[in-house]
């Protein structure tokens, strides 16, 4: 039955999902957006308020332990709750997180600026995913969720890309670049949220009020060895994006003298654009061809990035970055599948939970041992042993998927 055929209160429906549907795809991009304005920004808090390496690194684990809170004690409860009324508070913890970002550039600042963005992050990842998908079958009963995949994995990765383009560009050619980026997004949270007040809400709270537990972490037992293998793989993957998220930017700047805050912010959009890409061209492809395509790509683009940084040579770095990003996309796309296909679907949450916790780890132990070996060694030869054990996990993991299952 098209939609014109439809009695009137069920083509407002209709409408009312279809137009949410693109509210929350337009909120979770701003969402994921945000989260890397500091990208092109962090040579500037090095060079403007006294920022080390080890600090920057420390500002973004904050980040990424903030996810990692709020995925396993917050990043559930849409199922219970509702999804708007997890993705609203959600945006305004963003808000919170901006207005201190904007307001001081101080470490205790910044740092209670990006663990908040975290927990929003954590918050919104699964329940705009979930909300996209709803509002979708809603809207397009005849559809399948292809659509609603692709524009959520579009929102997710995609703001990333856009958010770092944006801030570079916003700091390059506008005053004030510590202030105007954060003053910019600002805004939009504020758009976003308001349009949130108008999504329908797609899930129904029980009637009995259930007793709270945080997100379970489950493992299959007859597939242990091989949720290991991905889980690592996964590891891998994020901790090469955020290499590119937080100290990279500082290599074009210092180690190239190419300050530009613009082309800082192009370093992270190529990485996180062609993790997109990936993403999306690999769909078709069986998740241990993803997988093995995802980490040559990792391997060979992280050697070229180091080598560029040793050189200096700014286009290899660009390559780098860009064949990096992508092999990091298809590994955790492949990584993701993987779950799928050997968990239950009734402990599938569960140990799709398992898996961003190896991810998320991956975000922030890495970076921090980058961070303190830059005390004690140069930033080059940190880069080194961090490709070093980048590479060594890699190993494992193509080493691992040869065995039998």
């Amino acid at each position: 039955m098209s939609a014109q055929t439809l009695p009137a209160p069920a083509r407002a429906a209709v409408s009312r999902h279809g137009a949410g549907f693109w509210v929350v795809a337009a909120a979770f991009l701003v969402a994921m957006a945000f989260t890397v304005v500091p990208t092109p920004l962090w040579p500037l808090y090095q060079h403007e308020a006294g920022y080390s390496t080890l600090m920057v690194t420390v500002a973004y684990a904050a980040y990424a332990v903030g996810v990692t809170v709020s995925l396993f004690l917050a990043g559930h409860l849409s199922d219970r709750l509702g999804r708007r009324r997890i993705l609203l508070p959600a945006i305004l913890i963003e808000i919170v997180s901006g207005v201190l970002l904007l307001a001081s550039t101080s470490f205790p600042a910044v740092l209670a600026g990006r663990a908040l963005s975290g927990v929003a992050v954590g918050m919104i990842t699964a329940t705009a995913t979930a909300a996209l998908s709803e509002l979708h079958a809603v809207a397009r009963p005849e559809a399948g969720r292809a659509f609603a995949q692709l524009i959520a994995t579009a929102a997710n990765m995609g703001g990333f890309a856009v958010g770092s383009l944006t801030s570079g560009l916003l700091a390059e050619w506008v005053g004030a670049p510590l202030r105007t980026p954060y003053a910019v997004y600002l805004v939009l949270l504020v758009a976003v949220a308001a349009g949130l007040l108008l999504v329908p809400e797609t899930v129904t709270p029980p009637a009995t009020p259930q007793p709270y537990r945080p997100q379970r972490v489950a493992v299959p037992p007859a597939a242990r060895g091989r949720f290991a293998t991905v889980a690592i793989g996964a590891f891998a993957a994020f901790a090469v994006l955020g290499l590119f998220a937080s100290v990279a930017p500082g290599f074009v700047g210092s180690t190239m003298g190419h300050p530009s805050r613009a082309l800082a912010g192009l370093v992270a959009f190529l990485v996180f654009g062609s993790s997109v890409v990936s993403q999306l061209l690999s769909g078709s492809l069986p998740a241990a061809r993803q997988i093995g395509s995802g980490l040559s790509l990792l391997t060979l683009g992280l050697v070229a990035a180091v080598l560029a940084v040793w050189l200096p040579s700014l286009p290899l770095f660009l390559i780098g970055g860009t064949a990096s990003g992508a092999g990091a996309g298809m590994l955790f796309k492949g990584s993701v599948a993987t779950v799928f296909a050997i968990s239950e679907p009734a402990t599938r949450g569960e140990a799709l939970a398992g898996l961003f916790l190896a991810g998320y780890l991956g975000l922030s132990i890495p970076i921090l041992g980058f961070g303190f070996a830059t005390a004690v060694v140069s930033t080059q030869t940190a880069l080194v042993g961090f490709a070093a054990g980048v590479v060594a996990l890699t190993a494992v993991v193509a080493v691992r998927l040869r065995l039998p299952r």
